[in-house]
């Protein structure tokens, strides 16, 4: 769901404003920002803000992550916590590969979930209400995956984003899984589907057939059996960008 030609056609890009124009007392955390976020602030779209008090939410688009290393996420989620008073701010953020991860990431941060919803002005809607179903469930429930592997192709005529998880409850169906973004950029529409592997090797090897054109269907995730329980955060699986040498 990236900004792309046919809605900067229609309308020029948003620019993001951090509001920390008289927030640099503690520069080293200035310049951390900068390094971090800052420097491409002119190239940043944002997707969905909210303003709380000392606190500010950000989704982002980053429009500097297709000159990057090939696959990087192209959205980054920033929390911004300001002290007026001392003119002091702190940050966190993190980059990712769909704008449902980005949410639920601010979500756990402390945003109201209703408050971050995206705008659709600045790029293709979600084609069906599978795509919106699993969007809400990934804003919602983020935070019981751990993101192992994910890789954005922005081809002509193939964009698409698979992302592997790893579920961090013990009794989970489908311990590993793939999402997968389809962008259609005739009917300018999206799609957002969910598999489930029973290992971490078929969950990779699916996604590297995706990139390359020669994948099956997505299996079906099966229906938890038992009642969850949370383990804690899992250990990432070690994973390689598809068509490098293993």
């Amino acid at each position: 769901m990236s900004p792309s030609e046919p809605a900067q056609a229609r309308t020029p890009l948003p620019q993001v404003d951090f509001g920390l124009d008289d927030f640099d007392a503690d520069e080293d955390k200035y310049l951390d920002f900068y390094r971090k976020v800052g420097v491409h602030e002119d190239m940043l779209v944002p997707l969905a803000q909210h303003h709380d008090g000392a606190h500010s939410y950000y989704v982002l688009f980053d429009r500097t992550a297709t000159y990057g290393h090939p696959g990087m996420p192209q959205y980054v989620a920033v929390h911004l916590e300001r002290d007026r008073e001392r003119r002091t701010f702190n940050f966190d953020r993190e980059l990712l590969p769909l704008p449902a991860m980005a949410q639920s990431w601010l979500i756990h941060r402390g945003c109201p979930h209703d408050a971050i919803g995206l705008t659709f002005e600045l790029g293709p809607p979600p084609a069906d209400e599978a795509t919106r179903a699993l969007e809400r469930r990934l804003a919602r429930d983020g935070d019981h995956y751990a993101m192992g592997y994910s890789y954005t192709a922005d081809n002509p005529g193939d964009m698409v984003t698979v992302v592997a998880l790893r579920a961090l409850d013990e009794q989970a169906s489908s311990a590993f899984r793939v999402v997968v973004e389809e962008v259609d950029d005739v009917a300018w529409t999206y799609t957002l589907r969910e598999g489930g592997f029973d290992t971490v090797g078929e969950a990779l090897q699916w996604c590297d057939d995706r990139l390359t054109g020669a994948a099956g269907p997505l299996p079906p995730v099966r229906p938890t059996a038992a009642v969850s329980r949370p383990m804690g955060v899992a250990q990432a699986p070690v994973l390689r960008p598809p068509g490098r040498s293993r």
